[in-house]
């Protein structure tokens, strides 16, 4: 990292443990280029995994999804490396856009990777024999590559549908995985009697957390919707700050988030970031004006 004061802090370790100090480089980590320039890292390279089992599963509610994320976890380990959540509203979206791309709907979709050594068929046989044991309702298995190519295909085509679809408030937020649904069983009610007929499009990596919880819809003919656009923040990051989670998982505080990250960040933490960056850049010549 280039300090602002044109130090260079070399950080360049491959070690696993070292305790010697405070990891300074963490410091840099969600910064935002606020502290320095990172120049260079450090990276630990895996081998491929030579197997997968993809499978897209239909549930009917948020508990049920969580209950099975944390039998997946159970069952598998480390080999659960995706599990990723898409409301009926977003299938909807698909079904609109890619008409016959969905082999079901439901209320919610998950899609679900194992990962390992060792070929496919063995991998894929295990996670069969589970998911007939479990007796779900609705459930696609990837039988090759190509399979398991469209089934990711309707998950990484969500963001670009919505833009297809229109404008739409977003939110990169994080909760606990087990709030998961309390989260969107709190924040749907509260953002429905606010504003009757609100469409919610919630989607993301539910293994981590984090929720793309973004709203295309607040009134009829939708004319007003970026003029909601601060009453639906305070009601979203409200029912985060409540579960203990954040707003900003993924994407970061950038400039549109200070006023909420002040609002509801930790003081001590506020306190902390202030005087890490006054020792750091007291001439705040770094990424000025942003939320430090």
């Amino acid at each position: 990292m280039v300090l602002p004061d044109g130090q260079l802090l070399d950080a360049l370790t491959a070690l696993r443990k070292d305790t010697s100090g405070l990891d300074v480089k963490q410091l840099f980590i969600g910064a935002e280029g606020q502290l320095g320039l990172i120049t260079a890292a450090t990276l630990k390279l895996f081998p491929q995994p030579t197997a997968h089992a993809t499978a897209l599963l239909g549930v009917a509610g948020a508990d049920e999804a969580i209950a099975t994320l944390n039998a997946l976890q159970a069952a598998f380990g480390d080999r659960l490396t995706s599990f990723e959540m898409m409301s009926e509203v977003c299938q909807q979206l698909l079904d609109k856009y890619q008409p016959g791309a969905l082999p079901f709907t439901a209320p919610w979709a998950l899609l679900v990777e194992l990962s390992d050594s060792g070929d496919n068929t063995s991998l894929q046989e295990r996670l069969l024999q589970w998911l007939a044991a479990r007796g779900l309702g609705d459930g696609v298995l990837a039988q090759n590559d190509s399979e398991r190519a469209r089934l990711w295909q309707l998950r990484e085509q969500m963001s670009e549908l919505q833009k297809r679809d229109g404008p739409s408030i977003k939110h990169d937020i994080g909760v606990p995985t087990s709030a998961i649904p309390a989260f969107l069983d709190a924040c749907g009610a509260a953002l429905q009697a606010a504003f009757p007929g609100v469409r919610i499009v919630a989607f993301g990596h539910a293994g981590d957390g984090n929720l793309h919880y973004n709203i295309s819809h607040t009134r009829p003919g939708n004319a007003e919707l970026f003029a909601d656009e601060d009453a639906v923040n305070a009601i979203v990051y409200e029912q985060v700050h409540r579960l203990r989670g954040t707003l900003a998982a993924e994407h970061g505080v950038g400039q549109l988030k200070g006023h909420w990250l002040q609002r509801y960040k930790d003081p001590a933490a506020l306190a902390v970031m202030r005087a890490v960056k006054q020792a750091l850049d007291p001439q705040h010549i770094m990424n000025p004006g942003k939320w430090l």
